[in-house]
């Protein structure tokens, strides 16, 4: 690497990009607050939390005290939960006119067919918001229909009107409760991919540039690490500033190391889609690049993320010679939890996807607090590791142009 390659890190930048999520970052706070102090008490070090010490719409200051070192952590989070929350329908005849056209994007392109050969599980996660809003709508009708021909025993020509009422009423009970199912959350998720069938809307190119700016300047200072986080759809986001910054020449030889750890990543529910020129041609780019350490973890037992699949090789963009990244292992939840907590946490498969930033009581060389706090940086700490030997690595997407 041109860089800067520090072993022991004093100073740290961390730049977390979150997935589709429309809770604003403060929930990130008080997560990496919690489960960092959880994670200190198993593996026994220290680390604690303050108000941030940098410019940036949000973050926090980590104190570590780790391996017998002491770091400084700033860490900022792209904020984008304001235009999730502007891309989810507040109707529920909109939501299912995003049904019919996130269907017909990820079905008539035939991305979904080439994504179940990679992985079962994120796709039934994808399908499920279908599936479920279809329930919703014919348990709707059904109850529409039971209640009308009641009424109908009594004043038959009231049988149209009652169902006309039952309905609204039926589908907005079960959006009220979506916090426990979490159709229409995922139907807003999925559809906003979906919508510009891969490409990135204006707004959020808009912020990601912004971030990127903030990335540069950090790479500018005296920090001995600039970190990148990319979580679930953060993921692919990170891809893209880092390949742009890149390309512009706005990574220092001389500077911080920097470092890419991409957490539970979906990249492929993107890159498979036509219009995801961008996304591919940076994947291809950022893969051979020298100026980063990238890291993919992901793990089998989340069913939401691609788990192992490297997402440059089965987007079909690896290039033919100099390809170096991402180095893909697994965060082996069956092991690094103990088969009591393994059991809690099994089925809740949206607290699952978030593992990865929480603390496991049986760690093994995946930490997220020591690699984000602790004294060495990600190259460092992942030199001469071997990718997962079940690694995906077999190109199955469509489409595979890079040009617009």
């Amino acid at each position: 690497m041109g860089q800067s390659d520090h072993r022991h890190v004093r100073r740290r930048r961390v730049f977390y990009i979150p997935g589709y999520d429309p809770i604003h970052p403060r929930r990130y706070r008080e997560l990496y607050r919690k489960e960092s102090a959880a994670q200190a008490q198993v593996s026994g070090y220290d680390i604690a939390l303050s108000p941030k010490t940098t410019g940036g719409a949000y973050g926090w200051h980590v104190a570590g005290d780790i391996e017998g070192a002491a770091v400084q952590t700033d860490v900022e989070v792209l904020v984008w939960s304001d235009i999730v929350r502007d891309s989810m329908s507040n109707s529920i005849p909109a939501t299912y006119h995003q049904l019919v056209r996130t269907a017909w994007a990820y079905i008539g392109s035939g991305a979904l067919w080439r994504l179940m050969k990679l992985r079962k599980g994120p796709v039934i996660a994808a399908l499920y918001p279908v599936l479920f809003l279809i329930v919703q709508l014919l348990v709707a009708l059904g109850l529409a229909y039971g209640v009308g021909r009641l009424i109908a025993l009594v004043a038959p020509g009231w049988f149209g009107l009652a169902g006309l009422l039952v309905v609204p009423f039926v589908l907005d009970w079960f959006r009220r409760r979506d916090n426990k199912f979490f159709a229409y959350y995922l139907m807003h998720d999925y559809a906003y991919s979906a919508r510009w069938k891969g490409a990135n809307p204006p707004e959020l190119e808009a912020r990601m540039a912004e971030f990127g700016d903030r990335i540069a300047q950090a790479l500018e200072e005296a920090y001995d690490e600039v970190l990148i986080v990319g979580h679930s759809s953060g993921a692919h986001l990170a891809v893209s500033i880092l390949a742009d910054l890149s390309r512009a020449g706005r990574v220092p030889q001389e500077g911080p190391a920097l470092g890419f750890l991409s957490l539970g990543q979906v990249v492929p529910m993107v890159s498979f889609l036509p219009k995801a020129q961008r996304l591919r041609a940076d994947l291809a780019y950022l893969s051979g690049c020298d100026a980063v350490t990238w890291v993919d973890v992901t793990a089998p037992g989340d069913g939401c993320a691609f788990a192992l699949c490297d997402p440059v090789s089965v987007t079909g963009v690896a290039p033919e010679v100099g390809k170096r990244w991402p180095l893909v292992i697994s965060a082996a939840f069956t092991q690094t939890l103990s088969p009591a907590r393994w059991k809690e946490l099994r089925w809740r498969f949206f607290r699952l996807h978030f593992q990865y930033l929480c603390a496991f009581d049986r760690p093994g060389d995946y930490d997220y607090f020591r690699i984000t706090a602790g004294p060495m940086n990600l190259a460092e700490r992942y030199a001469g590791r071997s990718p997962s030997k079940s690694r995906i690595e077999t190109p199955v997407n469509r489409y595979q142009d890079m040009q617009p």
